[in-house]
Parts: structure tokens; sequence; C-alpha cells
């Protein structure tokens, strides 16, 4: 591979001018500018993207932390990042920490041994042994999909407590009273308590009876989950009209259930999910879902990394982007109208 002392060389300039011509070319003659483009071309010259960064402080390289690339979720988030990377000139580096600390652990450093000029940190909560390893890699950080209530961190989210609500109320105004919950895991303070909180706080509003023991079970986010939770509500709670599952695949995983069972969705049981990942219009029957804005988090949530790798000031450290209903056909009212 030819080197900048070659390409020096060849054009007789000093490494310094083939320099400017490829950082700040209209501080160049047009002549020497010429000769630098001619040698770079006759030679195939490629600047070392690492060595350049050495020499700005900046690889314009961020990186991506996903709990789980295999899921439809991080796929669609992950183009909204990689959309906003490319409009500022990024590289990304993406790593699958399974939900792992020390696989997370493992790959912050490695991005840091690889001088990235920032990160994005996806989903899970940021407890304080993770905070403590943020603040020693001293590189920024934006979350996205989660947030810290404990840490000046800027995040990009919903309000998943609102989504909860939501989706419980958009079932009470078609007309089910006798309504479940497939919620995500009890442990996780981002999505799952909260979303299962907006839930118990709309069933509550409209006074209208709750039992959790009965009503309520939990999953991890994942098809399979939501089979088996299904299963479970279903044996202690078959008089039920409707079920808010917490992502959409475990509400695919709940209609699977029912249609082994000869249970007809929507005609004898409704069933909402959250999310709207690109299943939720393919399956049959196509789902009807609380959308989130995947694609716009993963995209704001790179541009505020840019506004603080630019030291535009103060980011906002708490952005809530709006969520909305997608009506398909898996919920029908009293009246037996599908929405």
């Amino acid at each position: 591979m030819a080197t900048i002392k070659d390409v020096a060389k060849l054009a007789g300039v000093s490494i310094s001018t083939i320099s400017r011509v490829l950082n700040a070319p209209d501080k160049v003659s047009k002549d020497k500018r010429e000769r630098v483009l001619r040698a770079i071309e006759q030679l195939n010259y490629h600047p070392n993207a690492l060595a350049r960064g050495l020499i700005h402080k900046k690889t314009k390289t961020l990186g991506i932390l996903i709990p789980d690339i295999s899921n439809y979720y991080y796929a669609e988030m992950f183009r909204g990042m990689e959309d906003a990377a490319q409009e500022f000139g990024h590289n990304i580096i993406i790593c699958n920490t399974d939900k792992d600390k020390q696989r997370m652990i493992s790959a912050l450093r490695s991005m840091k041994e690889k001088q990235i000029d920032g990160f994005v940190f996806t989903s899970e909560p940021v407890y304080p042994d993770y905070y403590d390893i943020f603040n020693q890699l001293g590189l920024p950080v934006v979350l996205a999909s989660t947030q810290s209530l404990e840490y000046a961190i800027p995040s990009v989210k919903i309000d998943d407590e609102q989504a909860g609500f939501d989706a419980a109320q958009y079932l009470i105004d078609c007309g089910h009273r006798r309504i479940a919950m497939i919620s995500g895991p009890h442990l996780d303070p981002i999505a799952g308590m909260s979303r299962l909180q907006g839930f118990m706080r709309a069933m509550r509003t409209n006074e209208l009876d709750f039992d959790s023991t009965r009503c309520v079970e939990f999953g991890n986010y994942r098809y399979d989950d939501g089979y088996a939770a299904m299963e479970r509500l279903w044996t202690k709670n078959p008089e039920l009209t409707a079920v808010f599952a917490a992502s959409d695949e475990m509400a695919l995983g709940a209609i699977y259930f029912l249609y082994r069972s000869a249970i007809r969705v929507p005609d004898e049981v409704s069933v909402l999910g959250l999310d709207n990942t690109r299943i939720a219009s393919m399956s049959l029957p196509r789902l009807t879902t609380v959308a989130q804005p995947i694609y716009d988090i993963g995209y704001k949530a790179v541009r505020t990394l840019q506004e603080v790798l630019d030291g535009a000031g103060p980011p906002t450290l708490r952005t809530y982007l709006p969520h909305h209903i997608v009506a398909r056909d898996t919920v029908k009212n009293a009246n037996g109208e599908i929405f």
C-alpha cells in the first residue's frame, strides 16, 4: 500500500501539504493541489482513518451497543442510527451484548482501543457499575430506547408508562372489560414495569376490577414468551376478551397459542401489541399495535450524540418521541367491528 510519504515524494511536496490537501484543500495553491491529487490517483493512495484520527482527535467512528441484534426492533432502530451516522460522515461499529455484562465491558474496551468518538447504549438500564465504566472510558454516550433517572445522560425513547396506559384505554374504548396483559420482565425498570404500571393505571382510572395474579403474565419480549404466557393466562382466565402484549413478538406468540387452541382472533379474543415492527403488518391477521417511532429513536440518538461531539451546548437530557395506535385486524369492539 502506498503511504503518505510516497505521495509526497511523487508530487514533490511536503507531508504537511498532503494533509492540507486532504483536509483543507482551499488553503493549498491550485498547482500543488493538482499535483497531489494526480499522485494520489496514480498511487491509489487511501488515507489511514486511524492515523488521521490520531492527528485530529476524531476518527469519525461511533460505537453502538445492542442487546439482541436478531430482534426486529433493533434492526429497524439501527437503520435510523446508520442513516444519521452517514449524514454526519461517521462509520459505525456495532456490538451485540446479549445482555451480558462482561460481553458489554469487552465491547466497550475494544471500541475505546479503536478510538471511537462516542457511543450509543440501547435498551438496558444504566446500573451503577455500568455508569462507572462509562465514566472510566471518558467517551460521550447517548441512551436509545432506555433512560437513566439517576445520571445525567441524554436519552431518546417513548414514554413507556403512557404507552401502557394508552394501550389499555384503547381496548377499554373498544368495549372490553375483561382484559389481561403479557408484560415484559417485572425487573425491567425501563419498559417492563413502566408499561405494566401504565396499563394498571388505565384499569384503575376506568374503575375496572383487576386482579394482577389472574390477569398478568410476564415474558422477555420474544415470540415463545408470548405463546407460553398466553397459555398460562387462558388456563386461569378463560373468560378474558382482550390481551395487551408489551411487544409485537409476544403478541404474535399469543395469537399462535389462540389459533392452536381454536380460539378466533379477534372474534373471541382481541390482541394488541406494542412496537409496530415490520412483522406486525406481515402476520395473519395483521397485528393492531401501539407504534413506537423505532427508526426515529435510532436517528435522534445519533443526532443527539453528534450535538454532544460538536459541543453545541447541553443536549436535552430526556427526549420522549410520540407513540400512536396503528389499527389493523386483531382488535374488535363490542359491536363486532374490527379496529
